[in-house]
């Protein structure tokens, strides 16, 4: 093949490649306003993060906190429309990843893991692993993740075997794993699909413990049959921030994210937000968010 041709192959690649990766690169900006809509993904079952009222319409925290992104989008895209999708923790990732969503929100660990395949705002929230029990769960589960010493007169004899609930597709598994260590008495890890079928299983007897985000289990154990015969753990097994997932490889997005997560933060708004969805919690979580916040 003569010289002059052999450059024009190289270079027709070349430019093809190029546009190749500009395509696959796309922004997220552009392509929303290409098609007038933001696309939404929530998790269900993640109250107060994110989960479906009565009427199929989302709601939560995180939920909220998308709106508010989805706000500053619509000043820059008019007519803007929002189409919010129901996803799975499991397949959840794969949507941001593979363009079916450009927001996933709800109890969404910050870790090192998730971000080789998508990219995260700044943290939305923190917090830490701990298990929600039944007041008669085995005392060495008690002193685990209670710190609690049982009396004499309540002491009982550690089961042969115990279980401990853990949502499946978690990052909190291997956690537990790691906390129970060697010298804990023989347990079981069952998974469950929701928080709910977890709480319902330990109600019912069929395990002796469900771990997973404090934050979570507040609103768990609010929903039980019986509150008062659960109790929370205080000792946090993990530092949880939690972030809304996004593409990657696109600063102008993520930076729109971040400037209007911290203008929310900022305002007075941002106390009543916490205070609905998290009660007298509300100005401590303040306080730890604004110190893992970005500042203008």
């Amino acid at each position: 093949m003569p010289a002059n041709c052999m450059r024009r192959w190289i270079l027709a690649g070349v430019a093809l490649g190029i546009s190749a990766y500009a395509a696959a690169a796309a922004q997220t900006l552009d392509l929303v306003a290409q098609k007038g809509t933001i696309r939404i993904g929530y998790i269900n079952d993640e109250a107060p993060f994110s989960s479906k009222k009565k009427d199929g319409s989302p709601t939560g925290y995180a939920v909220d906190l998308c709106g508010k992104i989805a706000d500053a989008v619509g000043r820059k895209v008019t007519n803007l429309k929002r189409d919010y999708v129901e996803t799975t923790l499991a397949d959840g990732f794969n949507a941001v990843k593979d363009g079916r969503v450009d927001l996933l929100c709800g109890a969404l660990t910050i870790n090192l893991a998730r971000r080789q395949s998508v990219d995260f705002s700044q943290p939305i929230f923190l917090t830490g692993a701990s298990a929600l029990l039944r007041k008669d769960s085995p005392d060495y589960l008690m002193m685990l993740f209670l710190d609690k010493r049982p009396t004499l007169a309540s002491s009982k004899q550690a089961p042969a075997t115990s279980t401990i609930g853990v949502r499946s597709d978690t990052t909190t598994g291997a956690t537990l794993r790691e906390a129970l260590g060697s010298d804990v008495p023989k347990t079981r890890i069952a998974d469950f699909a929701t928080h709910q079928d977890g709480l319902a299983a330990l109600e019912g007897h069929k395990i002796d413990a469900y771990f997973a985000d404090r934050a979570l289990l507040f609103d768990l154990a609010s929903r039980a049959r019986n509150p008062s015969a659960l109790a929370i753990g205080n000792r946090l097994f993990t530092h949880e921030p939690y972030g809304i997932a996004l593409k990657q490889d696109d600063s102008a997005f993520r930076l729109l994210v971040d400037q209007t997560l911290t203008d929310v933060y900022q305002s007075d708004d941002f106390p009543k937000l916490l205070t609905t969805y998290f009660g007298d919690e509300g100005p401590i979580l303040r306080r730890e968010i604004m110190m893992q916040s970005i500042p203008q």
